[in-house]
């Protein structure tokens, strides 16, 4: 081994590092994205079903719209005081139930 190929393993391993850090990172910023919609989505869902308990989908519909999600669904079932909501932000659903029973 002569003088000058001195040290060329550790350039390499150095730019392999490097990749290899870079593709984590994108691939946790894409994780990291999903959960935030997630968060949001279900937050949306659980406003919209609490708000819809009083004011119906027309509430529902509102607070969905104000958190930045799409009301998907409206379920009320009959007697009870219970509704069920489904939003979409992005690509993420979540569905969330209320009811005023005690």
């Amino acid at each position: 081994m002569s003088t000058r190929d001195r040290g060329q393993v550790s350039v390499l391993a150095v730019l392999v590092a490097t990749a290899l850090c870079t593709s984590l990172s994108f691939a946790l910023v894409g994780f990291g994205g999903q959960l935030i919609d997630r968060t949001h989505a279900q937050t949306a869902a659980d406003a919209a079903a609490l708000a819809s308990l009083s004011g119906g989908s027309g509430a529902a519909q509102a607070l969905a719209q104000r958190h930045g999600a799409t009301l998907v669904e409206f379920t009320r079932s009959p007697g009870v005081g219970q509704v069920t909501v489904t939003v979409r932000i992005g690509d993420v659903t979540a569905t969330a139930s209320a009811t005023d029973a005690p």
